[in-house]
């Protein structure tokens, strides 16, 4: 199974789409077997959806994600677990042995406006 964890120096990032980067996992029998850390690709309305799908990703770790988001998520059947904090280590590791659970979506709307990648497309900063 592989996973992309939203990333921000280490940690999982607060907000999905204007993360700096993404740590993409593959996980095989209750561990994590591979780990790339890539840099995020471009933020841009439903880009980064086709873009995990392309890639065989079938969850997204992540504090928050759009609604806009969320619904291309599901239109792919990526799976997202979402009001995750702490270290990217920690939550790949609980994931991987099934532990890792949602919380509360830290992202609301513009909530995102000034962190890390400006979203290209217009539609909300």
């Amino acid at each position: 199974m592989k996973v992309a964890v939203s990333t921000d120096s280490g940690k999982v990032s607060e907000h999905f789409g204007r993360c700096p980067q993404f740590t993409i996992a593959e996980i095989e029998g209750g561990k994590v077997v591979k780990k790339e850390v890539i840099e995020n690709p471009g933020h841009s309305t439903g880009f980064l959806p086709r873009f995990f799908h392309e890639k065989g990703i079938e969850t997204v770790i992540a504090g928050g994600a759009g609604f806009r988001a969320q619904g291309f998520f599901k239109e792919y059947g990526i799976s997202l677990l979402l009001g995750v904090s702490g270290s990217v280590e920690e939550a790949l590791q609980s994931f991987a042995q099934g532990k890792l659970e949602s919380g509360k979506n830290t992202c609301e709307p513009h909530s995102g406006i000034g962190y890390g990648l400006k979203k290209e497309d217009g539609h909300g900063e």
